[in-house]
């Protein structure tokens, strides 16, 4: 039975994923459970294991391609029916010429990557390697550029590099064949005869001649136009084309892109302006050319390392990073954020857990911290406060009945993953201790699940730990509120003792409370707020 593997939904509004590492390759066995490739989205990187026994018989998306959740992205054929058709695959064999797949055979074709969904062609910018050398797998082979992405693509398998199609600063299809390489492992299905090589041989220099002029004509968009010291992509270059955008307009066109590059959504959001009559004619940036003679616009090389300009660094976000960044935009558009404060005595439970904590160790094998008593206080408060645990769909409010709790986790070097206890109300304190700790584990060795990240109600990021006192977090769609813990630091306060004002040092904590302001209100935050304080407060040290 052949099984399709999917690109699995990891949060309820990741749509996509970025397929960073595969793990086996095409012909290799696969046990279930193994890992057989790696994701990138904006809440996390994580591993995917094979859901079947079987062998890995197709991979439809390759490493850096971005593809819907659910989109098919590899096939394995289980063992069963692997069993069931050797004898016919044998038969086969005999007269198969000679594989030239991503993966597998005696040549492995190297094609140009698809580094998304609307891009349809990449330049090569650099070979790292030349005909004859030796390549290890996962090896930097060459770097392309795209209207979206400048990306160094690695060799799929060890070999050598026997073949460069496309040259440097030629422009080809997705897909198209740019390298063959001899591998020195994979499947082969025996030597290739010459007379069947020669055809081959014929259709590789018909590539190599029809990605050159391909190449030559999209370079020569501009010709007799001044050189350009600034990069533009193939895509650029036609999108301007079409719409009859001069050359020395372009160059004036501000850029988003690592350093002042030029990109599709750039272009497009200038034309709109342009059309809209906000803009009349494009600010002039650093980037404009040098004058110089007339001849055809050059590719240059970009560098996908950090650069410097003077004092200042130039470094490109890593794919979680910037899908980061796009998840706090969303949310900053999306809702109306709103942030109250308040001051917490934590002198109770501060005292227990100094009392305790080596017991608590000893016993559950885990550090006993604040958090699963500030957690259990928030879920009092959510139980009486249900507006505070729901979300807005259109013009309806969706009351949750149940608490998934969001407990935010920093991951080196920068990234941040909101893992969910589930059903986090029908815990206590010891269970929830548990909870934190284990997502944490997982989130920081890659060992997070779909279900893990999805379906969560409420969040709790800890800014606490490293040092804050407090903060105004970004809510964490589709939710409509988020507490922020900032640390609990000794300070003096004002008490009052038989009716007599002193000062005492206490353990004191803010807490921080951002919501959306659609639905929830001043006053509601603020009842929230005030619940999860007295629970903290006076704090039963028998729930322990």
């Amino acid at each position: 039975m052949r099984v399709n593997i999917v690109m699995p939904k990891m949060g309820e509004s990741i749509n996509e994923g970025t397929i960073i590492k595969w793990h086996k390759k095409k012909g290799d066995k696969v046990q279930k459970d193994e890992i057989i490739f790696e994701i990138s989205t904006d809440k996390v990187d994580t591993e995917i294991p094979s859901s079947e026994e079987g062998t890995l018989v197709e991979i439809k998306a390759f490493e850096q391609e971005t593809v819907e959740v659910g989109e098919v992205v590899a096939v394995i054929e289980t063992e069963s029916d692997a069993a069931s058709n050797a004898d016919q695959e044998e038969q086969k064999s005999e007269e198969k010429v000679p594989s030239t797949k991503q993966v597998g055979g005696d040549l492995i074709d190297i094609p140009m990557p698809k580094m998304g969904e609307s891009v349809m062609e990449g330049t090569i910018i650099k070979w790292y390697k030349k005909v004859g050398d030796n390549v290890e797998s996962d090896e930097t082979l060459f770097e392309i550029s795209t209207d979206k992405v400048d990306t160094e693509v690695p060799s799929p398998v060890k070999g050598v590099l026997a073949e460069i199609i496309t040259n440097e600063n030629e422009t080809v299809e997705v897909g198209e064949i740019v390298a063959r390489i001899k591998s020195s492992t994979g499947i082969s299905y025996g030597k290739i005869e010459d007379k069947k090589a020669e055809p081959q041989k014929e259709t590789a220099v018909a590539a190599k001649e029809e990605t050159t002029k391909k190449s030559s004509s999209t370079a020569e968009i501009y010709l007799d136009k001044p050189v350009s010291d600034r990069f533009y992509s193939p895509v650029v270059l036609n999108i301007a084309r079409k719409e009859n955008i001069p050359f020395d307009e372009l160059e004036r066109i501000g850029g988003s892109g690592v350093k002042g590059r030029l990109t599709k959504k750039d272009l497009f959001n200038y034309l709109e302006a342009r059309k809209s009559g906000s803009v009349t004619k494009p600010r002039p940036t650093e980037y404009q050319s040098k004058p110089s003679q007339k001849e055809t616009v050059k590719f240059e090389a970009s560098e996908t390392q950090t650069t410097s300009f003077g004092n200042i660094d130039v470094v490109p976000m890593d794919n979680i990073r910037s899908k980061i960044m796009e998840h706090m935009v969303k949310s900053r558009d999306t809702s109306v954020h709103v942030t109250a404060m308040i001051e917490v005595d934590m002198t109770q439970i501060h005292n227990y857990i100094e009392r305790n904590k080596d017991t608590f160790q000893n016993n559950e094998g885990i550090k006993l911290t604040y958090m699963p008593f500030i957690s259990y206080a928030a879920i009092n408060a959510l139980k009486q406060f249900p507006f505070v645990n729901a979300s807005i769909e259109g013009n309806n409010i969706l009351v949750k009945k149940f608490i998934n709790l969001g407990i935010a986790v920093a991951v080196e070097p920068n990234g941040l993953i909101v893992p969910n206890i589930k059903n986090a109300d029908e815990r206590n304190i010891r269970g929830l201790a548990k909870a934190i700790n284990q997502i944490g584990q997982k989130a920081r060795n890659k060992g997070l699940s779909p279900d893990d990240i999805s379906g969560g109600t409420f969040t709790i990021t800890n800014y606490g730990v490293f040092g804050s006192l407090f903060g105004t977090p970004i809510i964490n769609q589709p939710e409509v509120a988020i507490l922020g813990v900032g640390t609990v630091t000794k300070k003096p306060v004002v008490v009052e003792v038989n009716g007599v004002d002193s000062i005492a040092i206490k353990p004191m904590m803010y807490l921080s409370l951002a919501h959306d302001h659609r639905l929830v209100d001043g006053m509601l935050g603020g009842r929230f707020l005030k619940a999860v304080k007295d629970t903290l407060e006076n704090f039963d040290i028998n729930l322990v």
